[in-house]
């Protein structure tokens, strides 16, 4: 396959220099994210990135595995290394200009194009997003790949690899299952709302209580299905997805997908969900701020459930715009 260096067409300009989450955006206009095409290759790379992750997956699954503890004390296994280093590899040969951000592994600038110039291409990889459900033999967990161009989230991917389910969402087309169309369904009072949380352990403090609320007037609240729940809302299983303390590569992936679905996913103020970074730099693998973001599929839905949350804790955009947390150097 040739270099993947062709540029996504824009309907209006994109800000660049937008960290994680933030940018600002009134909740009244359009939800979801630019008008943008995505190359077939690029959507054909990412398929080749979910196999190359799905034949170490599901080689571990449920057989004896060494579990190490991270800084942040959250569990990795040879399976998360092993399968973010077979995505990297397809990156490197097929997408070299392409810089590429893993849960595992952090960032990695790509080459300089021909003129010298930056890709603006930025996949970001998480091998295993559900460990704690993948070491103990639940399928619910996934692999995420996103693919960001200047910081928007144009394509993503939710690889399930035992139940052999691969959600595909890209820019400006319909978010398919297995290649089949998908979309979310209608619910427009919440009282008859299904809600997904990956675990009520998430929340605490201001993001415990604001949760609380979107709890508390819901139909059933569910919880322990990671990543998955997800791609249940954008096949109209579910409502709403309302979680915290989120790293980029948790939710990135995600956002295609939900939109394309015909859903809406911002942060808890009904901010678009954005990261643009300066790959040439420095990241720090475990260092983020807390993310808080919301999937709902339906319009009024979400409106109902940002007022309740009626989040207003600061964030990064209101530090001036700039990612202190991932910069290192």
């Amino acid at each position: 396959m040739q270099r993947l260096t062709q540029s996504l067409n824009y309907a209006s300009t994109i800000q660049t220099h937008i960290p994680v989450s933030l940018k600002r955006s009134e909740a009244s206009q359009s939800h979801t994210q630019q008008p943008l095409e995505v190359p077939v290759d690029l959507i054909d790379l990412a398929h080749r990135l979910a196999d190359a992750a799905a034949e170490v997956t599901t080689k571990y699954f449920r057989s004896p595995l060494v579990v190490e503890s991270k800084s942040d004390a959250s569990p990795v296994t040879e399976a998360d290394r092993q399968a973010e280093e077979a995505m990297r590899g397809v990156l490197r040969e097929h997408a070299p200009t392409h810089a590429i951000f893993g849960e595992e592994g952090g960032m990695h600038a790509g080459e300089p194009e021909q003129d010298g110039s930056d890709s603006g291409y930025l996949w970001v990889l998480d091998p295993i997003d559900g460990t704690k459900s993948f070491i103990t033999g639940k399928p619910v967990f996934g692999t995420l790949i996103a693919l960001l161009r200047d910081g928007v989230p144009v394509l993503g991917v939710l690889d399930q690899p035992i139940t052999k389910e691969r959600w595909v969402g890209a820019a400006g087309q319909q978010t398919t299952l297995n290649g089949e169309p998908v979309r979310t369904r209608a619910c427009k009072d919440i009282s008859g709302a299904y809600l997904y949380a990956t675990t009520p352990h998430m929340f605490s403090g201001a993001t415990e209580t604001a949760f609380n609320r979107v709890r508390d007037n819901v139909r059933i609240p569910l919880y322990g299905c990671d990543c998955y729940a997800y791609g249940l809302l954008a096949a109209g299983f579910c409502d709403l997805v309302v979680e915290a303390d989120m790293k980029p590569y948790d939710f990135l992936a995600l956002v295609p997908i939900v939109e394309g679905a015909g859903g809406v996913m911002t942060d808890w103020k009904g901010q678009h969900l954005r990261w643009a970074v300066t790959p040439s730099l420095a990241y720090a693998v475990g260092a983020s701020l807390p993310g808080e973001v919301i999937a709902a599929g339906d319009l009024q839905l979400h409106k109902v459930a940002l007022q309740l949350l009626d989040w207003s804790e600061p964030d990064i955009a209101d530090e001036g715009g700039i990612d202190v947390a991932y910069q290192t150097s």
